[in-house]
């Protein structure tokens, strides 16, 4: 569809705030789920915003924002790599605002139809009662308090999602939660930032941004830089503490000939399982694909799994044995498997202003793992306020600084 007649037709087409002369320019740099959603809220603002990436959504060579599961979870995850108290604690803040957004989005037809984001059923299952394990009985009470809607506990929904008893699940609680068709998605969030007024500019940097923050920002008459460009903040934040977590999804038809449609998310979750290599991560895409997962794979950076690798193998034979009617599943003939690199730090997501050189406005969103989809409305406000916080000349402070006086205040 035409750009014009979009933004004609979509009641998110027009910006809340028009910009002016005057009006700050932010350079966002990564074309992924967290820099268009960033883009999206500094639109909205009146910013003028370019994005600057290599690559944008496509269907030859998938974005990690595509490939990605985009179930979104209340912290940890299913793939249970964030587990650091400060991580956690801006985790679970940043979920909720993106929480009651996507589920806004799904709430209106047309939009629904557009994005690619629907509330479904989430279930997850457990290998011991909840009430014995303090660390799960702590976060279910967490997301039964955290307003999301259609929580219900009960062992019953294992019978009810044809769990094959004998695999070990005893226990579990559901949730109605936002789970996003990902290249419908990105689509539609790259339109809605062009209708908005977003120049798109195709372009591949190699180096530290702070090295060259001064050309940037005099090529592009940027006032502040916003990276948001996932494991390559190794390279662009001179971050090394940076690493990849593979991941790697089957894909197959869900259309109920071959077995019974799969009409909610299906999970054991990796702080749940006996081991983390136990995960399991059944996700309907859309209206005929199901995702088949999980496994979580630090430090590999090769994206040359296939069908046969024993891994995928194991994830399969895994999921089957948890969901038995798999076991009759037709492939995606189109895209069978889909995998791609997780983008994780040592130690937390990292929403901050550059701390390596006083004056600087570069202000990093990335780190967010599989988690993406799941925070990426939470963490474009604090990236917002970071902005807001460079553009007036203030110093700038680590995120759990800011956060501690906000909450003493």
């Amino acid at each position: 569809m035409p750009l014009t007649l979009w933004r004609d037709l979509s009641p998110l087409g027009q910006r809340l705030r028009e910009p002016t002369a005057k009006s700050p320019h932010i350079l966002v740099v990564g074309g992924g789920v967290t820099g268009l959603v960033s883009a999206w809220v500094f639109l909205d603002r009146g910013y003028h915003v370019t994005i600057l990436s290599s690559a944008w959504v496509n269907s030859e060579h998938r974005l990690t924002s595509q490939i990605a599961g985009a179930l979104w979870e209340f912290p940890p995850a299913v793939c249970g790599q964030h587990t650091d108290s400060i991580s956690l604690a801006h985790s679970k803040r940043w979920c909720m605002t993106a929480y009651h957004i996507w589920d806004g989005i799904a709430s209106i037809p047309q939009l629904r139809e557009a994005s690619g984001v629907r509330m479904m059923p989430s279930d997850f299952f457990f290998p011991e009662a909840i009430d014995k394990d303090v660390a799960q009985l702590s976060k279910m009470t967490e997301i039964m308090a955290s307003g999301v809607r259609g929580f219900y506990r009960g062992a019953d929904l294992i019978d009810e999602r044809h769990v094959d008893p004998e695999y070990g699940a005893v226990d579990a609680y559901e949730l109605m939660a936002p789970v996003i068709d990902t290249d419908k998605a990105m689509e539609w969030l790259t339109q809605l930032v062009q209708s908005k007024g977003a120049t798109l500019v195709t372009e591949t940097i190699e180096k530290d941004l702070l090295d060259i923050e001064e050309d940037l920002r005099v090529r592009f008459d940027a006032d502040v830089i916003v990276n948001c460009t996932g494991i390559q903040g190794q390279t662009l934040a001179g971050d090394d503490s940076v690493y990849p977590i593979r991941g790697g999804l089957i894909r197959v038809i869900n259309d109920g000939m071959d077995f019974p449609k799969v009409d909610a998310a299906l999970t054991i979750t990796a702080d749940a399982a006996h081991s983390a290599n136990e995960i399991i991560f059944l996700v309907p895409r859309n209206d005929n694909i199901l995702l088949i997962g999980g496994i979580t794979e630090p430090h590999k950076w090769d994206l040359n799994l296939t069908l046969e690798s024993p891994i995928i193998q194991r994830m399969r034979a895994r999921c089957e044995a948890f969901l038995p009617s798999l076991k009759n599943a037709r492939l995606d003939a189109d895209y069978p498997l889909a995998q791609g690199l997780r983008p994780f730090r040592a130690k937390n997501v990292r929403v901050e202003r550059e701390l390596r050189r006083t004056g600087s406005r570069i202000v990093h969103s990335y780190g967010q793992g599989g988690a993406g989809w799941s925070l990426s409305f939470g963490c474009a406000q604090d990236v917002a306020l970071l902005v807001d916080q460079a553009l007036a000349g203030e110093s700038a402070r680590p995120m759990e600084e800011m956060i501690r006086e906000r909450k003493e205040a």
